[in-house]
């Protein structure tokens, strides 16, 4: 059964969460797209689950109906409309349901059809209160600074914090608090998109994680900085503030920035101020008060020095694809212009051959004026390999420890990319190893001698292998939001004890995993996995040491369909005060083809130094239940086991924690 085997996460956010609405995907499910598969939105959606809510499609799905090269399904607009209305797709993302009208005229569906979906629509702007009197509910009342307030943006960094996983330390975190001189390489140091990552909003105060360190170890430690490497070859990277100076002599890092709130750069600039380099993303919103976010221009001007002899090349790569208005970004060097682009997301390579390091005149021009969508740009470069590596082992040189910020980028992982690069292919990924030229900087770095922390940020897992055997602390950020630097530098400099745990598992190699095409279970998740992990679900180190014991059942012997109640001691055996996640596996008796083990409870909890915590679990039938061959979900009878600890359970059986088994009398079905 479809709905039970597959979906119990979807299953729980419209029962138990109560989801006013949501997406359907762009996939088909057994021959059928999601926006117009009866079976998901009709049996299981509203019928199983009792959603009373509305349907959107994800954005273009519709059209996919009929799209060359999409599902083929349907011939026309006016028929995959129809077919998806019918299905309880409400809203389109997109423009298919223009064809409604002609649906209607051909007798594909009817108006009554139509008013059903339109009346889901209105009832949830009812439920919003807008067509209330202005004031009378509490989301007109709510004022649009509460977007951007303190209390969000202190939200903000206690996700990034409690986020972060610790996956190795031998001693070398939290820094020691007389550090001299601290190494931050990587390309993922200063990058904005390395800490929004794919489909965010629009931070006001971005913290970079150079920037967050440099913030935390201010007055007492020297920060030197290198990029280090791109994220993969032939993928241009933001040109780092590291080659870019306010004069050419004595100059500032970075350049100087004149803001006009004009699209013409007439008048006088309503700020000036330095900006490190040029990577901004404006989408919807304005560069900066008090210019438009509909109409600004920007002048940046300084200098370019280029860290080597070599080949270098410099491109604008501006946010506005077709923005409805007029973008346009120019560059200059030498006051020569060489290269340009207007209202395109990528302006051509201005390629040349420097034979010195002496600087260059660099002037950057961009003006936005469009209804509202689309404005940023950044400057790009491609440098030489050796140059970059170079640059980070002579910093790493000077240092007393490395921070490595490796990784991957919404760059390289995404939707429907045009990205062909080794390891990633249109957005997916063809490899989970960590791209060549970032572990060849990684070997570089580790030749020095000198503690190396690695900080990984990516949306997914990385298989980091070398990092794991050779570094001396492992970190893996994921994309932490505006306040990542921050959050990161906390966690590093030992102001956050870590206490975020893996939600997936990071796997040695493709070779442990099964062909993407094979669309089984086995050997999938942690669930079905049977090999060892790099490292498991669940997952993540701490500052302090926790153990458990004493883990006890309210009865060892329950009939099917009672709830099951556990405790479990959680003892902090260490001198530092921290979070643990305590986490509760259920592992079953049967055999092929069901889950080695599941996460059926979790957790978190603070424990003070040399303290102990008991955690109490209350396990509901349906979480003792299973699918059976026939696609049933029951519940069985056996002779059960339950495991509390930080982390899934291995196969071997050796994972730290504690074991408890129950017998089950009885089979009961489950329907609720």
């Amino acid at each position: 059964d479809l709905e039970d085997t597959y979906t119990p996460a979807f299953r729980a956010a419209i029962m138990q969460g109560k989801a006013a609405s949501l997406m359907c995907s762009y996939n088909a499910v057994n021959g059928t797209p999601a926006c117009a598969n009866t079976l998901l939105l009709q049996r299981y959606l509203r019928q199983s689950w009792g959603f009373n809510g509305f349907v959107t499609s994800d954005c273009g799905a519709i059209s996919d109906f009929y799209r060359p090269g999409a599902h083929g399904f349907s011939p026309d607009a006016a028929q995959a409309s129809a077919a998806a209305v019918k299905a309880g797709t409400e809203l389109d993302c997109g423009d298919a349901y223009r064809a409604l009208t002609e649906a209607v005229r051909k007798g594909l569906i009817s108006e009554a059809q139509i008013d059903a979906a339109v009346r889901a629509l209105f009832l949830s702007r009812m439920r919003l209160g807008m067509f209330d009197p202005a004031g009378s509910v509490r989301y007109d009342s709510t004022p649009y600074s509460t977007v951007d307030s303190p209390e969000h943006r202190a939200l903000s960094l206690r996700a990034a914090q409690e986020s972060i996983v610790l996956l190795k330390n031998d001693g070398v975190l939290p820094f020691n608090p007389h550090l001299k001189t601290v190494a931050v390489i990587g390309p993922n140091a200063a990058s904005l998109p390395g800490i929004e990552g794919n489909y965010h909003a629009i931070p006001s105060h971005p913290s970079l994680p150079l920037d967050g360190l440099k913030q935390a170890l201010r007055g007492h430690t020297r920060v030197l900085y290198a990029q280090g490497s791109n994220y993969a070859d032939d993928l241009p990277i933001v040109l780092p503030r590291s080659a870019l100076r306010t004069a050419a002599h004595n100059g500032r890092q970075g350049l100087t920035a004149q803001y006009f709130a004009n699209a013409e750069f007439t008048g006088k600039p309503a700020v000036t101020r330095v900006d490190p380099q040029v990577e901004f993303d404006w989408d919807a919103a304005s560069p900066v008060a008090p210019l438009p976010r509909t109409g600004f221009s920007v002048r940046w001007t300084g200098v370019f020095v280029p860290p080597a002899a070599g080949k270098y090349s410099l491109r604008l790569r501006t946010g506005c694809g077709d923005c409805g208005g007029k973008a346009t970004a120019r560059l200059w060097l030498d006051g020569k212009e060489i290269a340009a682009s207007a209202g395109k997301r990528g302006g051509p390579q201005a390629e040349m051959a420097l034979d010195n390091t002496r600087p260059h005149a660099i002037r950057i021009e961009y003006s936005f004026a469009a209804p509202l969508f689309g404005a940023g740009i950044t400057l790009e470069w491609q440098a030489p390999a050796d140059v970059l590596r170079e640059q980070a082992v002579q910093a790493a040189k000077q240092a007393d420890v490395i921070v490595a910020f490796v990784g991957l980028s919404p760059r390289l992982e995404g939707e429907e990319m045009p990205l062909h690069v080794q390891g990633f292919s249109g957005g997916d990924r063809t490899s989970i190893d960590l791209p060549a030229v970032q572990q060849d900087l990684l070997h570089a770095l580790g030749a020095t001698g000198k503690p190396l922390v690695v900080v990984l940020m990516s949306g997914s897992a990385v298989a980091v292998n070398w990092s794991s055997q050779h570094a001396g602390a492992l970190l893996e950020a994921w994309y932490p939001g505006e306040a990542g630097g921050e959050g990161i530098a906390d966690v590093l400099t030992g102001a956050v004890n870590p206490s975020g745990r893996l939600p997936l598992t990071f796997y040695k190699s493709d070779a442990q995993l099964p062909p993407f095409t094979d669309y089984s279970m086995k050997n999938r998740t942690y669930r079905y996995f049977t090999g060892t992990p790099l490292y498991p679900f669940g997952y993540g180190l701490s500052y302090s040491k926790f153990a458990y014991s004493n883990l006890k059942l309210d009865s060892s012997a329950i009939p099917a369909g009672q709830p099951l109640s556990a405790h479990v001691t959680v003892t902090n055996d260490s001198k530092t005060a921290g979070d643990e996640v305590a986490q509760l596996y259920l592992i079953s008796p049967s055999g092929q083809g069901y889950p080695l083990r599941q996460l059926i409870g979790f957790q978190r909890v603070h424990v003070a130094a040399h303290g102990s915590r008991t955690v109490s679990f209350t396990v509901p039938p349906r979480m003792l239940s299973e699918v059976d061959a026939d696609g049933r979900r029951v519940i069985r009878a056996g002779t059960y086991r339950l495991f509390a600890g930080g982390q899934s359970p291995a196969n071997s059986g050796a994972t730290p924690g504690e074991t408890a088994r129950f017998t089950i009398s009885g089979m009961e079905p489950v329907s609720k």
